[in-house]
């Protein structure tokens, strides 16, 4: 496996890491024995970067990232905070950091904790010069190694990027989000700023399973937050119509070489774009995370393939979402 450094973290990650959402709720349940497996079929392949969060599942999520560790002591937790309170900019506070920091520390069962990222907080949180002074602190207190910022906007990654403590923005980027290309991803890397991409499958549009009659449990977040019902629509298939992102899906297939899949070809692309550090699909079995991984050892994509990837984009997705996020 591939590993990137990270200079703002002073160390290395693996180039695919794996996106533990689905290990704790918004997907469908998924039972403790089968979470095991899939993370522990992530180490075996080399993944050595987890992403969790407080939320997911209630801290079930990280629990999971937990027992793992302790079985494997050289992985990487980067856990989030900031989504057990109303999404004010007053409720990113001192006190709240604490309080969720303490959480997260007995879920994870260490301390300090390896990277903990802002959640996606409001815009007026980026302005905020105590709640980053908050954060230098708590490194300094030995409570976090790092912190970073899961961000919605490439605005927002923008303002973080500029914070001189924010060692990661974590965003969502993939072959139906190209925005971030244009400042964010060259800002990282002048600063030396981490680049963890989520959604890089777009929930799945991306995989090239679905159809236009495909349907999703409703305790599925591809079920209740098509319109943004209960969080930022843009997590759910990275804002894209359904119907238009499974069109666009069976257009980009035609660009996939014999023996890939659609899911590596997208993990590839999202691998190739300069200032990436790393990459955190999800997966719900040892199969889906064998073929994630698989994308590491791809060749880069053709300049034709590329091309065919904007292509489809401004052709049917860019209208949806690029003036947006």
């Amino acid at each position: 496996m591939e590993a990137r450094h990270v200079q703002r973290l002073n160390r290395d990650v693996s180039v695919i890491g794996l996106g533990t959402w689905q290990l704790g709720a918004d997907w469908g349940d998924v039972d403790a024995g089968a979470a095991e497996e899939v993370l522990e079929t992530a180490y075996a392949q080399g993944v050595t970067f987890f992403d969790t969060a407080d939320v997911y599942g209630d801290g079930r999520s990280e629990r999971f990232c937990a027992a793992l560790r302790e079985r494997h002591p050289d992985v990487f937790v980067a856990t989030k905070m900031g989504r057990r309170a109303d999404q004010t900019s007053e409720n990113y506070s001192r006190a709240n950091f604490l309080s969720w920091n303490d959480r997260s520390r007995e879920n994870l069962g260490t301390a300090p904790l390896d990277l903990v990222q802002l959640h996606c907080p409001p815009d007026g949180v980026f302005a905020n010069d105590a709640v980053f002074d908050a954060l230098d602190e708590m490194v300094a207190d030995e409570l976090m190694r790092a912190y970073g910022v899961s961000v919605e906007t490439c605005d927002q990654a923008l303002a973080a990027i500029a914070r001189p403590g924010v060692a990661t923005v974590q965003i969502i980027l993939n072959c139906f989000r190209h925005k971030p290309l244009e400042q964010v991803l060259p800002a990282a890397r002048e600063a030396g700023v981490g680049i963890i991409v989520r959604v890089p499958l777009a929930s799945g549009l991306l995989s090239g399973r679905y159809d236009e009659n495909t349907t999703f449990d409703a305790s599925d977040h591809r079920h209740y937050n098509r319109a943004g019902e209960v969080f930022d629509v843009g997590e759910t298939f990275a804002g894209v119509p359904f119907e238009v992102g499974v069109a666009a899906a069976r257009e980009l297939s035609q660009l996939v070489d014999e023996d890939t899949t659609l899911a590596q070809f997208a993990l590839r692309w999202v691998i190739d774009q300069p200032g990436v550090s790393t990459v955190i699909p999800g997966a719900r079995n040892p199969e889906q995370v064998a073929g994630n991984v698989a994308a590491a050892s791809l060749p880069p994509l053709r300049d034709e393939q590329l091309a065919g990837v904007s292509d489809v984009y401004d052709r049917l997705i860019r209208e949806h979402v690029h003036d947006r996020w």
